[in-house]
C-alpha cells in the first residue's frame, strides 16, 4: 500500500477541527485543576483533621479510579441524581476532578519547599489566611511546581481521548471514524500522531517561557 498524502491533506481539516475539542477538554480540565487542586491543597495541610482526612480520601479516590470510569460514571451515573451534563461538560469535569488529585500533591510538594521564615513573618506581622495565600504561598507554590504541572497538562492532552467513550469527536476518536471510511490507517494515525505531538511541544515550549520569566536568582 503507498503512503497517500492526498489522504492526509483531505482529511486534515477534520482532524484539526478534532483537535480543537482536545485542546478544549485539555486546556478547561487543566484549569480546573489548578484552582479545585488548591483548595483541595489547603484542606491536605490543614490543622483540621476533618478538612485534611477528606483531602486525603478525595487524592486517593481520584488517583486510584482509572480515569475512563469517572468518565462513564459522571455521563451516566449523575443523571440519577439529577446532573444531567452535557457529553462534553462531563468528559471535563471528570478530567478536572481527577487531575486536582494530582495537582493538589504537586502544590503540597511546592508549599513544603517554601521557607517556613516567610509564614511566620506573614504571622506575625497579621496577614490574614486568606491573603497569605494568594499574596504569598499559592504564587510560589505554582512558580515552584510549574514544571511538574506543565507535565500534568501534557498529560491531560494524551489522556482526552478517553472523552471518546461518550461520543466527543475528539482527535482519537475523529482519526478512528476516518480510518473506519477510508481504510488508509498509516496516513490517519501518523497525522494525528504529529498533531498530538504539536500540541505538547507547543505547551512544552510556552512551559519553558514561563519558567524563565518566572525564575527568581
Amino acid at each position: 500500500m503507498n503512503f497517500s498524502f492526498e489522504t492526509i491533506w483531505h482529511n486534515l481539516p477534520y482532524l484539526l477541527a478534532a483537535a480543537r475539542w482536545t485542546l478544549i477538554i485539555s486546556l478547561a480540565g487543566m484549569a480546573i485543576s489548578v484552582i479545585w487542586g488548591i483548595c483541595i491543597c489547603a484542606a491536605r495541610i490543614s490543622s483540621s483533621r476533618l478538612l485534611s482526612g477528606i483531602a486525603a480520601l478525595y487524592i486517593s479516590f481520584f488517583r486510584g479510579v482509572p480515569l475512563l470510569v469517572q468518565i462513564l460514571v459522571f455521563f451516566y451515573i449523575l443523571p440519577y441524581v439529577g446532573l444531567d451534563l452535557p457529553a462534553i461538560a462531563a468528559a471535563i469535569a471528570a478530567v478536572g476532578l481527577c487531575s486536582a488529585a494530582y495537582s493538589a500533591e504537586i502544590l503540597r510538594g511546592s508549599l513544603q519547599a517554601i521557607p517556613a521564615g516567610q509564614t511566620e513573618a506573614a504571622h506575625a506581622l497579621g496577614m490574614p489566611p486568606m491573603s497569605l495565600w494568594r499574596r504569598i504561598l499559592v504564587p510560589q507554590a505554582i512558580r515552584i511546581g510549574l514544571p511538574s504541572l506543565i507535565n500534568e497538562l501534557i498529560l491531560l492532552v494524551k489522556v482526552s481521548s478517553l472523552a471518546s467513550v461518550v461520543g466527543i469527536g475528539e482527535l482519537t476518536r475523529v482519526a478512528q471514524n476516518i480510518t473506519g471510511q477510508t481504510y488508509r490507517p498509516l496516513e490517519i494515525y501518523i497525522t494525528a500522531a504529529v498533531l498530538y505531538f504539536l500540541i505538547n511541544l507547543v505547551i512544552s515550549r510556552a512551559g519553558l517561557l514561563a519558567e524563565k520569566r518566572l525564575k527568581v536568582s
